[in-house]
């Protein structure tokens, strides 16, 4: 069965890469089209803001979730079908990866590492067995791939770690994979 609901960690700043907002876009586009829900943290600014408004654009159920002092900071966006503010950042993850079926991870920062790490680490723990998928816009991701290589080759994790997600060269192959 399809996911109903897709959790996206992004960036909450555009990059540097014009592509990785046309990525965005792409992404919840594709979410609204399948008639998904998009479940992220609820900003308006940088590729999370670009997901929003195009899963917004294109009449998709839109689900956000965001930690009460970062409302002003990354602009909560209040206009979504679902708007929640959370005491802490602990608070906001365990809010998105509860309400999803799937995690698509596009590029991202040190918060968006933080919440794909969490959850590969619950999944290694046994606690999901939820998708997740890397979307790899011109090789963004490569030398995250080769760190969790690494980790594996140096014994510090069992080879299933790196079956714990898919890479994806773009949001067209994510969406793809979890149809």
């Amino acid at each position: 069965m399809a996911p109903l609901s897709v959790c996206v960690f992004c960036g909450s700043r555009p990059g540097t890469d014009p592509e990785y907002a046309v990525e965005a876009t792409r992404l919840g586009s594709g979410i609204a089209a399948r008639r998904w829900r998009l479940v992220y943290g609820a900003g308006d600014v940088g590729l999370m803001g670009a997901v929003a408004r195009a899963a917004q654009t294109g009449g998709g159920d839109t689900f956000g979730v965001i930690p009460k002092h970062l409302v002003d900071w990354e602009v909560g966006k209040t206009d979504l079908t679902s708007y929640v503010v959370t005491e802490t950042m602990h608070e906001r993850k365990k809010v998105m990866f509860m309400n999803c079926d799937a995690v698509v991870v596009l590029p991202g920062g040190a918060g968006s590492l933080d919440e794909m790490f969490e959850v590969l680490t619950w999944r290694q723990l046994g606690l999901h067995e939820k998708p997740v998928v890397l979307v790899n816009t011109h090789g963004y991701w490569d030398p995250l791939i080769a760190l969790v290589d690494h980790v594996i080759e140096s014994g510090f994790a069992d080879a299933d770690l790196r079956d714990y997600f898919t890479v994806a060269p773009d949001a067209d192959a994510a969406l793809a994979i979890l149809s």
